[in-house]
């Protein structure tokens, strides 16, 4: 039997989405240049990986928040409430 998975109040499956869209659209970057980003940077994520994350279809793992705070230098604090 599946391990149920925990989702926000609002049903969500992960609490970066609104932060990661905030901070690609500042620095001007679509979601293949972040795909193609973190790819430079090591990790194993697409463009659909990224449209995922953003619509709250796919779930995010430490690692990923990690690069992707790194990426853009914020807290990881910033990343799940978008409070530093």
């Amino acid at each position: 039997m599946a391990t149920p998975r925990p989702r926000t109040g609002d049903g969500e499956k992960n609490l970066i989405s609104r932060q990661l869209i905030a901070l690609r659209k500042q620095h001007h970057i679509s979601q293949r240049e972040l795909a193609h980003k973190m790819q430079l940077a090591g990790y194993d994520i697409d463009k659909n990986v990224i449209t995922r994350i953003e619509t709250n279809q796919r779930y995010v793992t430490d690692i990923e928040v990690r690069g992707f705070a790194q990426l853009f230098g914020v807290s990881y604090q910033y990343l799940m409430d978008g409070k530093d």
